[in-house]
């Protein structure tokens, strides 16, 4: 082709695809205008909704601190509930014969199967405050305010802190106390808080603790330190109820929990404990809801991210099988932790204050100072021979004693607690085999509570033992009995009353 042909073949070309090029440009330019509009209504649309939240909210408080100055009423405690009592079964050495004899398996009966759910998300704010700024170090050291809790060096920045002030607990001075708190100063506060819990994966009962240290340290005292503490617990979402009585104001939290040896009052049909005051006969008590607002669970999905402080370490030898020993460190913080924890259950069932100890994780450390060991001991042996060697474990590593001679009264241990203290009794032998079977083998595993005793019973995928067994629909569980010395998997400590066996499902 000559060159001008090419020339005017190209100049063609050109004038075929200039409307398409025009088109294009326009359509670039209409998606940009689009964009740019949308982006214009969306910044709008948050500016009306964070508008509109700040208003919400802000009522909300000014109707909150209108109420504290009229609603209150006298309310009469109600006694706290004892944990279930059963003479307790003394522990058990199954003699070794009794071991050795070939076991045909046998149906227990059961009289019920007790569930419970997995803890619900923890509650928020009306709308979630945005993450704090970061610490700027070019400010004043005294606004940064460091403290300790459980072991655990936190901080927090009051640069910007709550302005308020009680000059007496009167309706008035409450109510134009919590009005003060709401004026905003109180947010960079409340967003810290919140932060902090997530950062320590404190539960709602660490929570409460967490808010309790950061009240003091924000040198409030007494009735300041409760109103502020409660104005925390309240914007973040959780049920509470202030209260009067003798110049002192209590804060009171419901929770889905009957929590044992606690007096509590009975508001629109719920438990209400007042914090720092288990024992009170009766309160004045200001019987208004804020939105939203939700009940507190003693459930733990994982245990508090504390700071390590390593406890001395303790040797633990299973007596049937000599290899099967192991140096265990738990962390004395969380020990400390769990010392504070009160005791309790769901829904008035009180086999359900055992699942919420099984179902707590053991620590990144305990299980590091003893799991590598433990699974190199089990590898490559079947899971019935796996869990009849835990099992021995458990039997025999532990020395047992009564509560009520160590502690005066009953105390069930996390499996945490049982590695740590000296004695155990059948619940914390059975709370620590269930986690451990759970975490190191895999196996299905429940908690039997017979009258005055506890035990569990484990389903097998594989190999089968022989014995006794309670029948549930995932199939047959067999009797585990950490407290029956030296006996092997199948076999149920004597003279029990099998027919009141209470089924304990664990997560």
């Amino acid at each position: 082709m000559c060159r001008y042909c090419r020339v005017a073949a190209a100049t063609l070309v050109l004038l075929l695809l200039f409307p398409i090029i025009c088109m294009a440009q326009n359509d670039k330019e209409t998606y940009e205008a689009w964009k740019k509009r949308q982006q214009e209504e969306f910044s709008g649309y948050k500016r009306q909704q964070q508008e509109e939240y700040d208003n919400f909210r802000k009522k909300a408080n000014e109707e909150y601190a209108s109420f504290l100055k009229k609603y209150w009423e006298e309310y009469a405690a109600f006694m706290g509930v004892e944990p279930k009592k059963n003479k307790p079964v003394p522990p058990v050495v199954c003699p070794e014969e009794e071991g050795r004899k070939e076991r045909k398996d046998k149906r227990n009966p059961f009289e019920e199967v007790i569930l419970v759910e997995p803890p619900k998300p923890q509650p928020q704010p009306i709308e979630p405050p945005k993450p704090p700024k970061p610490v700027e170090p070019v400010r004043p050291r005294n606004e940064i305010i460091r403290f300790g809790f459980y072991g655990t060096a936190m901080q927090i920045d009051i640069s910007t802190r709550p302005q308020f002030s009680l000059n007496g607990i009167s309706e008035d001075n409450i109510g134009e106390a919590w009005k003060q708190l709401s004026d905003g100063n109180s947010e960079e506060l409340l967003e810290q808080c919140l932060v902090l819990r997530s950062r320590y994966k404190l539960n709602d009962w660490g929570y409460i603790k967490l808010l309790d240290s950061i009240s003091l340290v924000c040198g409030r005292k007494d009735n300041e330190a409760t109103l502020l503490m409660s104005w925390l617990y309240c914007q973040s979402g959780y049920k509470m109820r202030l209260a009067t009585n003798n110049g002192r104001l209590f804060m009171l939290f419901a929770s889905d929990n009957i929590i044992y040896r606690h007096n509590y009052f009975i508001i629109d049909g719920g438990r209400f404990y007042p914090y720092k005051g288990e024992k009170l006969q009766g309160l004045r008590i200001c019987n208004i809801s804020f939105p939203k607002e939700q009940s507190m669970t003693l459930k733990m999905i994982e245990e508090p991210r504390l700071s390590i402080k390593a406890s001395e370490k303790r040797t633990l030898q299973s007596w049937k099988y000599p290899d099967f020993n192991v140096a265990t460190v738990v962390n004395q913080n969380l020990i400390d932790f769990y010392g504070d924890y009160p005791t309790g259950a769901i829904n008035g069932d009180f086999g359900t204050r055992w699942a919420i100890y099984a179902n707590t994780p053991l620590s990144d450390e305990a299980k590091a100072s003893m799991y590598p060991r433990i699974r190199n001991i089990i590898v490559g042996k079947s899971t019935l021979r796996a869990t009849e060697e835990l099992l021995n474990f458990v039997q025999t590593a532990f020395v047992y004693e009564y509560d009520s001679i160590v502690w005066g009264e009953d105390r069930a241990f996390f499996a945490e607690e049982t590695l740590y203290y000296p004695y155990a009794d059948c619940e914390d032998r059975s709370i620590l085999f269930s986690r451990m079977a759970r975490d190191l083998i895999g196996v299905d595993i429940v908690l039997l509570y017979y009258p005055g005793h506890l035990a569990t019973a484990v389903r097998f995928d594989g190999e089968q033992p022989k014995g006794d067994y309670i029948e549930l629909p995932q199939g047959r569980y067999y009797i585990a009995d950490p407290t029956y010395r030296g006996a092997p998997v199948g076999l149920s400590m004597p003279n029990l009353q099998n027919d009141k066996i209470k089924v304990i499902m664990l997560q």
